[in-house]
């Protein structure tokens, strides 16, 4: 007997539904049962980033650095304008109707800025003024936070210096405000993320040329399961995982006699999956011989 050959197994949401209303005792049967379910598949999903897993959602990000600049949002954050080529890197743009304002990180293109988190909100359409050159244009679209407000947490970072990557440490919320002048420049040596809803990286030294690069590492958020047909963010590997934790999520509204079983499942598939989700780079331990005496 020959074998399929096929490696494409792959569920729907509908499907997860089904089976995981058939472990909890009961049937799909209305509409609103799918929409109780992607409700608590979404919810699943942000308790798997509390957990600290999701390997196959990190990404590695790059921004340009800007001479005088410590904060930059933990993604990209861009604006699409009329023009940008008369404007400065490093200057405050501000909204000529919101009063918005935001610092210029980097021109990607002729028509766009990198930006720093805006204080205030642009809206689209309004004339955008620069501090220091005086230039202004059109603001062409509201500005998307979606990149960088599904950043769950920045694992590490380098900073790019005439092709040569140098680590930079994290260093914690207490450790940053500690630092007596921020305003000092250098090369950066460290970086704080402040875990706002929109999360800012915050770095130091403040950056001392405009040709830098910091390149990190984020963990991001599995993407949102909205319709019955589409399939879900996950590697092959999380499949039985996400099946039992569904599953479980739905006995607590529908049939709580369950839960205890259906926990119990979920805590062990969730166990393998993050044991097999893990960086698989060799340890080296070497002794010390700070204090050794023969």
């Amino acid at each position: 007997m020959a074998t399929s050959g096929s490696r494409n197994f792959e569920l729907d949401l509908a499907e997860y539904v089904e089976e995981a209303f058939e472990r909890c005792g009961m049937e799909l049967r209305t509409g609103y049962d799918v929409r109780t379910a992607k409700r608590s598949m979404n919810l699943l999903f942000a308790d798997w980033a509390n957990r600290g897993l999701n390997q196959w959602t990190i990404e590695q990000t790059s921004i340009t650095l800007a001479e005088g600049i410590r904060d930059y949002p933990c993604g990209t954050l861009t604006m699409t304008v009329g023009a940008s080529t008369s404007f400065t890197v490093g200057e405050t743009i501000t909204g000529g109707s919101s009063s918005a304002t935001a610092q210029i990180t980097s021109k990607p293109s002729s028509t766009s800025f990198a930006i720093t988190i805006p204080s205030g909100t642009f809206t689209s359409g309004e004339t955008l003024t620069g501090s220091s050159s005086a230039a202004t244009t059109s603001l062409s679209a509201a500005v998307d936070f979606s990149d960088v407000r599904s950043t769950v947490d920045i694992l590490s970072a380098v900073v790019t210096r005439s092709s040569t990557d140098f680590e930079i440490q994290r260093v914690s919320r207490s450790s940053y405000l500690d630092i007596p002048n921020k305003s000092q420049t250098g090369r950066p040596n460290e970086f704080f993320v402040d875990r706002q809803i929109t999360p800012i990286l915050r770095i130091w030294p403040t950056p001392e040329n405009n040709t830098d690069v910091v390149k990190f590492d984020r963990l991001t958020r599995i993407e949102d399961v909205d319709s019955a047909t589409d399939t879900v963010d996950i590697p092959f590997r999380f499949y039985p995982c996400l099946t039992a934790g569904l599953a479980y999520y739905i006995s607590m509204k529908r049939n709580p006699q369950m839960m205890p079983m259906l926990k119990s499942v979920y805590e062990e598939e969730m166990q393998r999956a993050m044991d097999e989700d893990r960086d698989r780079a060799s340890l080296r331990i070497s002794p010390s011989y700070d204090y050794y005496r023969a």
